[in-house]
C-alpha cells in the first residue's frame, strides 16, 4: 500500500498520457482522462502526505534493489507537501483551460495538450520523489519535453522565437546536469542522494565546493536565479494564461526544491552561505525592478515571479532550521499566489482585449472586466506583497523573524532586500490594478451566455481560496514546515530511511 502511494504520481499521469493519445479523436474523451487521472493523483498525493506526516519518510526501491545500486522513490515530509500542493494546482490549472477552451473556442486545448500535461505533471512527481540524481535529471528532461510542447503548442513565430530561448537554456541546463553527473560519479561511484550525504564529507574542500556550485548552477537556472533568469520574463509571457500559470507557479519551485535537496542534503553548511545570499539579495531587486519597469502585465509577473524566487534563496542562504522553515513556507504561498495571478491575468487580458497596462488606463481595451476577477487579483497581489494576514505575510513574517535570531551582515542585508522588494511588489501590483480595474470595474461579463467563464472563474477562486486556507491554517503549517526543515538541517533519518532501510517501502 505504501508501496503504492509513491509510486503513482508519477505511473498514473505516464499511464493516462499513453490513453490520451489513444482516445485522441475525441477532446471530450482526452478531458476526462486527465481531469480523473489528476484526481486521482490528488488524492493520492493527500494521502501519502497524511501517512508521512504520521509515519515518517516513505522508500520505495524498485526492483527491490538495494540502495545505492537500485533506483529509489523517496517521499518525505517536504517532497509530501510539495507534491500534494502542485498537483492540486495542476488541477484546477485544467479545470481553467477546459473553461477558457470552451469560452473562446480558441488554441487552448489541442490533441497534444492533454498528455503532454500529463507527461509534465509525471515529472513534476518524480522531481520531487526521486532518490538520485539520475533520476532526478530524467524528471528535469520529462518537464523540458512535456513543456517545450505546451509552449509552441499553435504558435506563431513569436512565440516559436520564444520556445526556442527556453529549450536552448534548458538543454544548456541539460548538458551542464550531465556533466555534474559524470563529475559526481566520477569522485565518489555513487549519484544516490542519500549515499552522496555519506561519501561526499571524505572530498577535498576545493572539490566539494566546486561540485555544490556547479550543481548550484545547474538548478539556479532551472529556477531563474539571477543572473540566470534572463530566458523566464521572455518566454513566460507569450504562452497561454494556463501554461503560464503552471509553468510559473510549479517549475521554477522543482528548480529551488532541488537546489535545496542537494545543499542541504549533500553539502550541508554551518552558518550563512554567502554565495546564497548575494544571489537572493540580487535576484529579489534586480527581478522586482524588472517589474516596476514593465507595461505589459504577462512580462510583469514574469518579473515578479524572478524577484520572488529570491525569498526562498534567502532561507537556504540562512542554513538553519528557522530559515529553511521560511523557505517552505514561501514555496507554498508562492505556488498558490503565483498561480492565482496568473490565471487572473488570462481573464484580465481576454475582457480588456490587450496585455499593455497603459492602453486599458486609457480606456483603449474591451474594458469588460468582472468585479470578481478585481476581487481575485487584490487577494493573490496584496499576499504578493506580504500584507497581513494573506499567507505572503505568514512567509515573509518567518524569514524575517529568521534572519534576526540568525543576526549577522548576511542575514540584515537579505532581510533589508526583503522588505524593499515587498514595498515596491506592492507598488507592481498597484499598477495593475490602476490600469486594468480603474475604467471598467463592475462592467459584468455575461455568464449566462458563456458557461466556460464560469468554470475559469471557479478555477481562479479555487486557488485564491487555496492561499486563503494557507494563511487560516499558518500555525499547523508552520509547525509541519518546521519539522520539514529540521529533517533537512539533520538528514540522518533520510540517510537512514534509504540506506539502513528504517521505514522503507517494500
Amino acid at each position: 500500500m505504501r508501496l503504492a502511494l509513491v509510486a503513482l504520481p508519477v505511473l498514473v499521469p505516464l499511464l493516462a498520457a499513453g490513453l490520451s493519445l489513444i482516445v485522441s479523436a475525441s477532446t471530450d474523451r482526452q478531458r476526462t482522462v486527465t481531469l480523473t487521472a489528476l484526481a486521482l493523483v490528488l488524492a493520492d498525493a493527500i494521502a501519502l502526505l497524511a501517512v508521512v506526516e504520521r509515519d515518517g519518510t516513505i522508500v520505495v526501491r524498485a526492483g527491490d534493489w538495494a540502495p545505492p545500486l537500485g533506483v529509489v522513490l523517496v517521499a518525505d515530509l517536504l517532497a509530501a507537501m510539495l507534491l500534494a500542493l502542485a498537483v492540486l494546482v495542476a488541477l484546477a490549472v485544467l479545470l481553467f483551460a477546459v473553461g477558457q477552451d470552451n469560452a473562446d473556442r480558441g488554441p487552448g486545448i489541442t490533441v497534444p495538450y492533454h498528455p503532454s500535461y500529463l507527461v509534465l505533471v509525471a515529472g513534476i512527481a518524480l522531481a520531487f520523489l526521486a532518490g538520485d540524481l539520475f533520476n532526478l535529471f530524467v524528471a528535469f528532461e520529462m518537464l523540458l519535453s512535456a513543456s517545450y510542447v505546451l509552449i509552441t503548442l499553435d504558435a506563431g513565430a513569436g512565440r516559436v522565437r520564444a520556445g526556442m530561448t527556453y529549450v536552448i537554456t534548458s538543454l544548456t541546463s541539460s548538458l551542464l546536469f550531465l556533466t555534474a553527473l559524470g563529475l559526481v560519479y566520477s569522485a565518489l561511484g555513487t549519484v544516490n542522494l542519500a549515499d552522496l550525504a555519506v561519501q561526499a564529507e571524505r572530498l577535498p574542500p576545493g572539490l566539494r565546493t566546486a561540485l555544490s556550485l556547479m550543481l548550484l548552477v545547474v538548478f539556479g537556472i532551472k529556477a531563474a536565479v539571477v543572473p540566470l533568469h534572463f530566458w523566464l520574463p521572455d518566454s513566460y509571457p507569450t504562452a497561454p494564461a494556463p501554461i503560464t500559470a503552471v509553468f510559473a507557479a510549479l517549475l521554477t519551485k522543482v528548480g529551488v526544491y532541488a537546489m535545496v535537496r542537494t545543499e542541504s542534503l549533500v553539502f550541508p553548511r554551518d552558518g550563512s552561505w554567502w554565495v546564497a545570499a548575494v544571489l537572493a539579495v540580487a535576484t529579489m531587486l534586480v527581478g522586482i525592478l524588472g517589474a516596476v519597469a514593465q507595461d505589459d502585465i504577462n512580462r510583469l509577473l514574469s518579473f515578479t515571479l524572478v524577484s520572488h524566487v529570491g525569498f526562498m534563496i534567502f532561507g537556504l542562504a540562512l542554513s538553519d532550521v528557522a530559515g529553511l522553515t521560511g523557505t517552505i513556507l514561501y514555496i507554498l504561498h508562492h505556488i498558490t499566489a503565483q498561480a492565482t495571478l496568473f490565471l487572473v491575468a488570462g481573464l484580465i487580458v481576454n475582457a480588456a482585449g490587450t496585455a499593455e497596462l497603459s492602453r486599458m488606463e486609457r480606456g483603449e481595451g474591451a474594458r469588460r472586466v468582472h468585479g470578481v476577477t478585481a476581487l481575485l487579483f487584490l487577494v493573490g497581489g496584496l499576499s504578493m506583497a506580504g500584507i497581513p494576514p494573506l499567507s505572503g505575510f505568514v512567509a515573509k513574517f518567518a524569514l524575517l523573524r529568521a534572519a534576526a535570531a540568525h543576526g549577522g551582515v548576511a542575514a540584515y542585508l537579505l532581510a533589508g532586500a526583503a522588505l524593499v522588494t515587498s514595498v515596491l511588489t506592492l507598488y507592481a501590483m498597484v499598477r495593475v490594478w490602476r490600469g486594468a480595474f480603474s475604467p471598467g470595474l463592475g462592467e459584468p461579463l455575461r455568464l449566462r451566455r458563456r458557461p466556460g467563464v464560469v468554470l475559469t472563474m471557479s478555477a481562479a477562486v479555487a486557488m485564491t481560496l487555496t492561499g486563503l486556507g494557507l494563511a487560516a491554517a499558518a500555525g499547523p503549517l508552520a509547525d509541519m514546515g518546521e519539522r520539514a526543515a529540521t529533517e533537512l538541517v539533520r538528514p540522518a533519518g533520510y540517510r537512514d530511511a534509504v540506506l539502513v532501510g528504517e521505514g522503507a517501502g517494500r
